[in-house]
């Protein structure tokens, strides 16, 4: 046959194959079959997921919602026998906990739709109102005190507000549109532009709330204030400098109150020791010891019967570990987890200098609450006093965190791609495009020089 006389039904490829000599087959798995091949395929499905441009839209929505919705049902369980103790219906905390979250779902929603420039324009007003509820809160006949701290402003009946949850996201809005205006100026290179009226107006808010003697909060706010400080990029010793004369303060706060040193005392106790000081983080740590791998069953906890204080607020995590075990308990851990990659990430793949300073104050809240909230439950940190974010009773707190978490959904969809990728999943089909069709009709038969239908 000549070389090149090709046989019917061959291909080119088919010829050229004659005469080659196959390699010899191995014996043994098949090429890309394995644990080690399957493993390696999962891994890059998995970064494939991980890197498309809803990830964070999505885990931020998600986290969010699943943590709100079992922190709703953990409310009702921690807090039904406190309620009859009090001679109120068993699920009257959680009535106005779900009354506070249907308002913050609104809120959240709301945030989620603002453009960012009415973000910015809100930062201003909300930054004065806040100051104002602030002050208000220690005049005489309005402020309200509760277990020693007066933060509270009563809006009358069962009601409360307490203005220092909303300083934190002022702070946020606030801090985040100066640096934006003073980076656009190419002015944070200056010190004095990085720390005024940034600082001053952080210890004003901060020497508020300490006026009520509520110091967790006051952490809280203090994390922020560095979270936007590193984030502007501040010279490493005035951070440190910053840091210090902070952590001077609160030592002098710590050191000046009985209170405190008590507190403080309580760091890994298993005991409640002298006048039971300890009795409530030495409960704290029962609960959770009493739940194993997977808990004692929702509802069978047995130190919310009196045994421990604030179950339904400061230490709801350690009612959660008591009824739903390790395995609980780790869950939330991971959906916060979850939802603060998800902050990182709308804060580093940004190029809007406001949404990277908000998306990383919030974040900063938000992860730095949840750290100080579940260190004190299991005996590592201090009780400071502060909910779990989303989780723990509380209208006040649960409002600003939630509007909060409406602006890193509204950050996440602003990305370039995943603006992309929403509009690739609008309907093609429906009332808008009907309409559209309807107006070309018409606007065709009405340019007929005839004039004929």
């Amino acid at each position: 046959m000549p070389a090149k006389q090709m046989l019917p039904g061959r291909r080119p490829s088919a010829v050229k194959a004659q005469g080659r000599k196959r390699p010899a087959v191995r014996a043994g798995r098949p090429a890309g079959r394995g644990p080690l091949a399957g493993l390696r395929r999962t891994q890059g499905q998995l970064r494939k997921a991980w890197d498309r441009p809803l990830t964070a839209y999505y885990l931020i929505f998600g986290s969010s919602l699943l943590i709100t919705v079992l922190g709703l049902v953990m409310v009702y369980s921690a807090s039904m026998i406190k309620a009859l103790q009090l001679g109120l219906g068993d699920a009257y905390f959680f009535k106005k906990q779900f009354l506070a979250a249907l308002i913050g779902t609104a809120l959240l929603l709301a945030a989620s739709r603002m453009p960012v420039r009415l973000h910015r324009a809100l930062s201003y007003p909300v930054l004065a109102g806040t100051l104002f509820l602030m002050v208000l809160v220690q005049v005489p006949g309005i402020g309200v005190s509760i277990n020693g701290n007066q933060n509270w402003i009563s809006l009358g009946g069962p009601f409360m507000l307490q203005p220092s949850e909303f300083g934190k996201l002022a702070l946020i809005l606030w801090g985040a549109d100066l640096l934006a205006r003073k980076g656009d100026k190419e002015l944070l290179s200056q010190w004095k532009h990085l720390l005024v009226p940034l600082v001053p107006v952080s210890f004003l808010l901060l020497g508020l709330i300490m006026l009520g003697g509520d110091m967790g909060t006051a952490m809280i706010l203090g994390a922020i204030l560095f979270g936007l400080l590193w984030l502007a990029g501040a010279p490493t010793r005035m951070f440190v400098g910053v840091l210090l004369f902070a952590g001077a303060i609160v030592a002098l706060l710590i050191r000046t109150s009985p209170h405190r040193m008590d507190r403080l005392a309580c760091l890994g106790a298993t005991e409640p020791g002298k006048n039971d000081l300890c009795w409530q983080a030495v409960h704290g740590i029962y609960a959770l010891a009493s739940g194993g791998w997977f808990g004692s069953g929702l509802g069978a906890s047995v130190e919310k019967w009196g045994q421990l204080p604030e179950a339904h607020t400061d230490f709801i995590f350690a009612i959660t570990g008591e009824e739903l075990g390790l395995a609980g308990t780790l869950s939330v851990l991971a959906l916060f987890a979850a939802l603060g990659y998800a902050g990182i990430r709308v804060a580093g793949r940004t190029e809007d200098s406001f949404v990277r300073f908000a998306a990383g104050g919030v974040t900063t809240w938000i992860t730095a609450q949840a750290v100080i909230n579940i260190g004190a439950v299991l005996g590592l940190l201090p009780i400071a006093g502060v909910p779990l974010p989303l989780f723990s009773y509380g209208g006040s707190a649960l409002l600003p965190t939630m509007f909060a978490v409406g602006l890193l959904i509204a950050f996440a969809r602003e990305e370039p791609a995943a603006r992309a990728a929403l509009a690739m999943r609008q309907p093609r089909t429906g009332w808008r495009r009907t309409g559209v069709r309807w107006k070309s009709m018409r606007r065709r038969v009405t340019k007929r020089p005839s004039g004929e239908r």
